[in-house]
């Protein structure tokens, strides 16, 4: 039963790990501001969610468990409004909205 629980521990933290992996990808990819914080937003939440079951599938169910459980619904109730609030200051200050790229430089 234990070597269940640490398989499914590993393959959760590894597909946590996947998914912050192409979202890094996905913000050093993207040209636009908008498109790299909808990246980066998206692999936070969903990274973080596979992270943290495969942290409390390791541990089993305990105190420990329950805070990690309570961090992963702070961030999920905080990144979208912080986000949020970064894009429309974003479409707000900017007039040429769909002309903003970013410059990749080769030479680095």
């Amino acid at each position: 039963m234990e070597w269940v629980r640490l398989s499914v521990s590993a393959v959760l933290l590894f597909s946590g790990l996947l998914i912050f992996v192409a979202a890094a990808v996905g913000v050093n990819k993207f040209k636009r501001a908008l498109n790299r914080m909808h990246a980066a937003a998206l692999g936070d939440t969903l990274g973080i969610l596979f992270m943290t079951l495969g942290l409390v599938v390791w541990k089993g169910i305990s105190f420990a468990s329950l805070k990690l459980l309570l961090v992963v619904l702070f961030f999920w109730l905080a990144s979208p409004v912080a986000g949020h609030m970064i894009s429309r200051l974003e479409v707000m200050t900017d007039e040429d909205l769909g002309e903003i790229e970013v410059e990749h430089r080769e030479d680095i």
